[in-house]
């Protein structure tokens, strides 16, 4: 299953050469982090990890899972997605091509064991890529993301914030047989 371009997967390389890209998941990582405790989590995958700062500010917050598993096209040395007990994908979902959003989502639903963390940002980014576009492919309202994410997730929470602009999260659970 498709999910990223090959030109698409060098506009982030080249993107995340800047030291100040990708910084989301510190901002999340305490709630990450109570998710972690509240639903005994041993393993986490972080799909569009970036430079791993989710696990970075996790090991500052003394809560690392027994695994951590990163996923990144941008960075092939991480491999592929690993199914684990949560999966965060934290500032990711609005940069994904828009004709691969849904084959993305999928697979999350297909790694995901558990429980998801999953964040977006509604508005435009900070960021233009190289080729002249926004960073944030996808500026959809909560309304859109949800009607993709229930075919299939179950949402356990929903919350609208002002992180870094515009933005909500979710706390899901993979529903049986979607495939």
């Amino acid at each position: 299953m498709k999910t990223i371009s090959e030109e698409y997967r060098k506009l982030q390389q080249e993107l995340h050469e800047n030291p100040n890209y990708g910084i989301a998941s510190t901002h999340f990582a305490p709630i990450v982090s109570e998710i972690i405790k509240v639903f005994k989590i041993n393993s986490l995958t972080d799909y569009g990890a970036g430079k791993k700062r989710l696990f970075e500010s996790l090991e500052k917050l003394n809560n690392t899972p027994k695994e951590y598993f990163p996923y990144d096209p941008a960075f092939p040395e991480y491999g592929e997605p690993k199914e684990a007990d949560l999966v965060c994908c934290i500032d990711v979902l609005e940069h994904i091509e828009p004709d691969l959003v849904d084959n993305v989502i999928k697979e999350l639903s297909l790694i995901t064991k558990n429980i998801g963390f999953y964040t977006v940002h509604m508005g435009p980014a900070g960021k233009v890529l190289s080729d002249g576009r926004n960073a944030h492919l996808i500026q959809e309202p909560t309304s859109w993301w949800l009607e993709k994410f229930i075919k299939y997730f179950d949402i356990i929470r929903l919350m609208e914030h002002q992180m870094m602009g515009n933005g909500f999260w979710l706390v899901v659970k993979p529903k049986k047989n979607t495939n």
